[in-house]
């Protein structure tokens, strides 16, 4: 059952709401094919005007409801008589099935669904539910929820019934595809992998706590309409579609005796019968339908006898009783010719006595036998049996005190009259004896008709048997083959045939669909004695013949030229005979008894006299037999058909299922059948059909176009006489109506194609804007033959286009609240502020961008014929916006940097399209933001250049943290001498040379500055992406060229600074590196970094040798400031140690104060411990080194300048010792020359061997010459001066401290 609302209420309320619509779709009926209202009807409506008020308004009043009451009837006689055919067909189809192959369609959502969705995505992203998901799936999500649920597009579309759960589905699906594209591979985890988990996560959120998709019990109950249906159940579905009571189902159910299949396979041989007459009396009276030429009338003719005889061929080649195995009868095949449509001729088909053969099944069943006296009780009894010319069976063996069996044996046989055998016998105790004997026996004659029940049965005794009153009791069912309709015993006279009046026993037999035979057999036959075939006979009850002796109750069967006369003994009897045969000779006139008008059971077996005069009295009290018995040949069924197709297609659109105009599988084999039973034309069922989709595509349901298509294409077809169908006949009623529902077809088209966006919001239902503009190609076609060029398409397709910019930028304005704001109240509006206005058209681009990337994605594959047309398309919407961005633009002023970030959101959706890169509005955006960009690098440079000169003045060369950690916050400096504000850099990414300078201290807070707004200028440049290449390259090679300027300028002034403070340095061993000479150091170490970033030009290898030789210079510029002051503190530090030297040059043998201080030491030493002299000038030297190292170790950030800083000091250190020694080549060190000396150098080369100055630099030839030569004189010192040099030496074996 499809729907538990059949009950007689829904039905009434359900006949008033859709009264409307019915009478709409009946108005082209003719008068014919209604029924006219009952006398008792008549009657009330005359009273009710007699009884009428004289009032004008009164009698208008009662005059409009009577017409209202008359009108309701008249829709409600309609709509039972075409609920008769359907049953009808329902019944008993014979030319269409159930299709298997349709697509199975969704469960549609509706508004409460949705909202529940909504809640459910929003407690997951709210953290309110138990699913857990990382931050990308919520991402996803949060995207889906705000883009898709939300919009009021998918809202609509749900709200017209468009929507199912897979399209939500699938939507989401698309979106994590792309996401999951662009995430970064990860080991071991496959995409696919993550796509299966986010779509499990997606269902478990659209499930939620319960199974989202149960749906309430109605629901499931409708489920079961996408499959194939049983026959209660269409009854079911279409008594809803038609607004029919279960009562008035009932009654039309047996009145028309459904069930019964003889009685429905009789009826179709009437109406194809009734059909043919049709056609003959049209052909004969000349009266056609109006025809596109005179010529298709005989053709017309023609193609109804055709179609009549393929139903023929059809109901032939159906087998009598489906299941029926036993039927073994040949086949008769009807030719297809015209000949075919004279059914009573006799020639045509002859049978012969073996096409009627039959074949029974009996089955005897042995239960016991009674009054067995004659053998002893212990004696051994059995039974045979037998079908007289078959095989003889045997019961099991019992004994004579209780003969009991229960034994069946089945039998086939072609005889209707089969005369079966039974026999008693007992096992011969004689040793002689060759058979058993004979106790007694049965014969009995079986009909198909016979009881079935046990009986007791007198058995045949051999004379002399003492068992006189021996029975048996059994039971013998003969089955009744399905090809025989009927049998029993009449009396039979006729002209041709049975030309004797007496009794014979009679089988009537279908031998196909078509041929029917009245047989006659004697016992022991398989063929008939004597055949009739009925075809051409009407059979009619018939007053008693008083000539003739035998039989009561007589009827006969007349043909012309022949006259069979039929009797039998009961009035019952007689009344099945004649039910029988009017089944089979397909008459239109129906026999009735002249003793009473009672209906048969629809079983057509043994009549139950209580039940059907029931059901006739109360048909007849409901007014059913007028609907039951009228003729289908004299009603309308085309305005029939296409009240059924709209009430049909309007049950479907309101039932569970996103249809999208599908018929469900039953409701397609309904009217299938129903369009072939009645000769509706095919291309009548399309129109109609058309047009109703067309009018609920109007009213906002959602059409598939694939089905518009396919129904036009049939009609067009049609009328441009290519016979879809087999009909080349056109009407001119067809033609008329076609070009009519050509125009509606092709505004709809057009309408949808404007307003794709929310016809087919999001892609759904997938394919059908692709389906759509096919179909408009088709539409334009002047005929089905000839193509239509691709301009004019193209041509359409674009005026379509071009409106949709319209109305997709108008419907977005709306929704941004820009220019619905400026229509409520323009003055505020005008007084709004620029930065509101800027941020508003900055909002609508995004909305626009959003727009323009859905297009992409979801229609983008349907326009792919015309993928310029798109384009077109995106440059008129985008035409619209340009007119709000420039007024907002215009309002900002001036030198007012804002707005740079509109241009990066706009271009950098703009440069990645194929089609609307360096378009028109792109083209139009450049001009604009041209003159902004120049004035913008102006103004920055001549901060820059401001910022260095000043910032370099009052520099301290205190060493700063790198700004990089606050980078994307800060906002360019305001320069006090400008009169505008500097902008703040839109948001980029932190310059990458600044990234490993977080733990270090860099340069000066000037210098930091110069390279943190050069790069900050340069990145902000690049990111506008600039799209014109030429215009893109100027700027990058002034951006160049600025860096270089200003670069080349902070080193020059660096390197003078830094000149200035070493000058201003003393030159002894207290001298340590400040912080400030490390802080410029570290300048010019990052203006080397940043040359190699800021300064390199990418470009042609023209421009690339030109700008080469520029930036050589600076590159140069920067080495050579480098190694300048490397020298410079080399030379200040090795000024320390010439220092050093000097004070050891007194004690040079020969001098006055060498000869004292030798001569004081020794006296003294008599007495106290004298300090060893110059040791401290050697430790605070070496201190003065270490820590002079260190810290530009600490301080300098670049390694190898600090290493090349290292190898100069270490060498030209060496060379001044060198020097002092060569110098004194002819004289002897003084001790203590020699023992500071040897302190030093030794002290010396271990630093810088760890401060990694390579072996090469210090073992020099220098080093190998001091170091012979301090090895001869601690040698020479060793042997002269007894003390010795106290455990300095110059051995590496040295384990002295410090």
């Amino acid at each position: 059952m499809l729907d538990p609302s059949s009950s007689e209420e829904e039905s009434d309320e359900l006949l008033e709401e859709e009264r409307q619509d019915v009478l709409v779709a009946a108005g082209g009926s003719s008068q014919r094919s209604l029924p006219p209202p009952s006398r008792d009807s008549r009657g009330r409506e005359a009273g009710a005007a007699r009884a009428a008020s004289p009032s004008p308004s009164v009698l208008s009043e009662g005059r409009e409801e009577q017409e209202r009451l008359q009108r309701e009837e008249r829709e409600k006689r309609l709509r039972l008589q075409l609920y008769v055919f359907i049953a009808r067909c329902i019944a008993h189809p014979f030319n269409a099935k159930q299709p298997t192959d349709m697509a199975r369609r969704q469960q549609k959502l509706n508004k409460q669904q949705l909202q529940i969705l909504k809640e459910r995505f929003q407690a997951f992203l709210n953290g309110e539910t138990q699913i857990v998901a990382d931050e990308a799936f919520c991402n996803a999500v949060r995207s889906y929820y705000e883009v898709f649920l939300k919009s009021d597009r998918v809202a609509r579309m749900v709200h017209s019934g468009g929507c199912s759960a897979s399209d939500f589905r699938d939507v989401f699906k698309k979106n994590i595809e792309k996401r999951v594209r662009s995430l970064p591979e990860i080991d071991g985890l496959s995409k696919e992998t993550v796509l299966s988990s986010w779509l499990a996560k997606y269902d478990a959120i659209y499930r939620g706590e319960e199974d989202f998709c149960k749906q309430p019990n109605r629901m499931a109950l409708s489920a079961v309409s996408e499959l194939i249906l049983s026959k209660e159940q269409l009854y079911e579905m279409f008594q809803q579609i038609l607004g029919i009571k279960k009562l008035e189902h009932q009654l039309i159910y047996n009145a028309c005796q459904l069930d019964n299949g003889d009685e429905q396979a009789a009826q179709i041989r009437r109406e194809l019968d009734g059909r043919l007459q049709l056609a003959e009396q049209m052909a004969r009276e000349r009266k056609f339908p109006k025809f596109v030429t005179r010529e298709m009338e005989n053709t017309y003719i023609e193609e109804l006898r055709s179609s009549v005889n393929l139903l023929m061929a059809n109901l032939e080649s159906l087998p009598v009783s489906k299941g029926g195995p036993e039927f073994k009868l040949q086949k008769l095949k009807r030719s297809q010719n015209s000949a075919f449509l004279d059914i009573g001729d006799e020639n045509e088909v002859q049978l012969s006595k073996s096409d009627v053969v039959l074949s029974f099944t009996l089955e005897i069943v042995i239960m016991e036998v009674q009054g067995l006296k004659s053998v002893a009780p212990n004696r051994i009894v059995y039974c045979t049996m037998e079908v007289e010319g078959g095989e003889k069976l045997q019961t099991d063996q019992a004994e004579a005190s209780r003969p009991q069996w229960g034994t069946q044996g089945d039998f086939t046989t072609t005889h209707p009259r089969p005369v079966v055998k039974v026999k008693l016998f007992t096992e011969s105790t004689g040793v002689l004896a060759l058979e058993d004997k004979e106790l007694g026996r049965v014969v009995l004659y079986p009909t198909s008709n016979s009881p079935k029940s046990p009986d007791l049965h007198k058995m045949i005794v051999p004379k002399n048997s003492q068992d006189s009153d021996l029975k048996i009791k059994l039971a013998v069912r003969m089955d009744k083959p399905p090809h025989m309709k009927h049998c029993g015993y009449l009396y039979a006279l006729g002209q041709k045939v049975w030309k004797r009046w007496k009794k014979r026993y009679f089988v009537l037999v279908q031998v196909s669909q078509y041929t029917f035979a009245m047989c006659s057999y004697r016992e022991k036959k398989s063929e008939p004695q004597e055949l009739m075939q009925l075809e051409g006979y009407t059979v009619d009850y018939t007053a008693p013949h008083t000539g003739l002796q035998g039989g009561r109750m007589f009827f006969n069967a007349v043909k012309e030229g022949d006259t069979v006369i039929f009797a039998s003994d009961d009035e019952q009897d007689r009344i099945l005979w004649v039910q029988a045969m009017y089944r089979a000779t397909g008459q239109s006139y129906k026999p009735i008894p002249a003793s009473q008008a009672q209906k048969m059971n629809p079983k057509g077996g043994n009549v139950n006299t209580e039940i059907s005069p029931l059901y006739a009295d109360r048909g007849q009290k409901h007014g059913m037999d007028e609907f039951i018995s009228a003729n289908p040949c004299k009603f309308d069924h085309a305005s029939l058909f296409r009240l059924l197709q709209r009430q049909t297609l309007d049950h479907r659109l309101n039932d569970s299922y996103s249809c999208l105009g599908w018929f469900s599988p039953g409701q397609v084999f309904v009217l299938d059948e129903y369009c072939a039973r009645y000769g509706v034309r095919g291309c009548h069922r399309h129109l109609c059909y058309l047009s109703e989709l067309i009018e609920h595509s109007e009213n906002g349901s959602v059409i598939d176009p694939t089905l518009l298509h396919y129904s036009f294409a049939f009609c067009a077809s049609h009328v441009h006489g290519n016979r879809p169908d087999g009909i080349g006949t056109v009407s001119v009623e067809e033609k008329e109506r076609f070009e009519e529902i050509k125009d509606r077809l092709s505004s709809l088209l057009e309408n949808q194609i404007s307003h794709f966006r929310y016809c087919f919001p999001f892609g759904r239902p997938e394919g059908a804007l692709k389906a759509t503009l096919s179909l408009l190609e088709r539409v334009l076609m002047k005929d089905i033959a000839t193509p239509i060029p691709a301009e004019e398409v193209k041509k359409v397709v674009r005026k379509c286009l071009e409106k949709a910019a319209l109305i997709n930028y108008t419907r977005l304005t709306e929704y941004a609240k820009i220019e619905a704001t400026a229509e409520k109240d323009t003055e505020t509006m005008n007084q709004a502020t620029p930065a509101r206005k800027l941020e508003e058209v900055l909002h609508l681009a995004e909305l626009c961008i959003e727009v323009l990337q859905q297009n992409e994605e979801h229609h983008s594959e349907a326009f792919a014929w015309w993928p310029e047309l798109l384009a077109e398309h995106a440059e008129k919407f985008l035409s619209l916006y340009s007119v709000d961005m420039d007024s907002a633009l215009e309002a900002q002023p001036q030198d007012s940097w804002d707005s740079f970030p509109l241009f990066q959101l706009l271009n950098n959706a703009l440069r990645n399209d194929t089609f609307l890169c360096n378009g028109k509005f792109h083209k139009h955006l450049q001009e604009i933001f041209v003159p902004m960009v120049i004035r913008y690098i102006d103004l920055m440079e001549s901060s820059i250049a401001q910022s260095i000169h000043r910032g370099l003045e009052q520099e301290s060369w205190q060493p700063v943290k790198s700004i990089t950690n606050s980078l994307p916050n800060v906002a360019l400096p305001k320069v006090p001498s400008l009169p505008l504000n500097l902008p703040q850099i839109p948001s980029f990414t932190t310059p990458t040379w600044m990234t490993s300078l977080y733990d270090f201290t860099n340069g000066s807070a000037t210098s930091e500055d110069l390279f943190w707004k050069l790069d900050a200028l340069q990145m902000f440049v690049f990111d506008l992406h600039w799209p014109e290449p030429e215009f893109a390259g100027h700027l990058e090679q002034r951006l160049k060229l600025m860096a270089t300027d200003m670069i080349e300028a902070c080193v020059k002034r660096t390197r003078i600074a830094f000149e200035l403070k070493l000058q201003k340095m003393n030159k002894t061993t207290d001298l340590r590196i400040p912080s400030s000479l490390c802080t410029m150091f570290n300048v010019l170490v990052d203006a080397k970094k940043q040359t190699a970033k800021l300064c390199i030009l990418d470009g042609g290898q023209e421009f690339a040798s030109q700008w080469q030789q520029y930036h050589s210079k600076i590159d140069d510029l920067v080495e050579e400031s480098v190694k300048e002051i490397i020298s410079l503190l080399v030379s200040k530090v090795v000024s320390v140690l010439e220092g050093v030297l000097s004070k050891l040059s007194r004690y040079d043998e020969g001098t006055f104060f060498s000869s004292l201080v030798s001569f004081t030491v020794k006296a003294a030493a008599k007495y106290v411990d004298v300090p060893k002299p110059g040791m401290d000038l050697a430790d605070t030297y070496i201190m003065f080194v270490r820590q002079n190292q260190d810290i530009l170790r600490e301080k300098v950030n670049e390694e190898m300048y600090i290493e090349k800083l290292f190898d100069q000091w270490y060498s030209n250190s060496m060379k001044v010792i060198c020097m002092w020694l060569a110098d004194r080549l002819d004289v002897q060190l003084h001790i203590y020359q020699l023992k500071t000396l040897i302190k030093i150098v030794k002290k010396t080369y271990r630093d810088f061997r760890l401060q990694g100055v390579l072996e090469g630099t210090l073992n020099s030839k220098t080093y190998d010459t001091v170091h012979s030569r301090l090895t001869v004189e601690e040698a020479t010192v060793s042997v002269t001066d007894g003390g010795g040099l106290q455990g300095i030496t110059m051995k590496d074996s040295d384990e002295e401290e410090g």
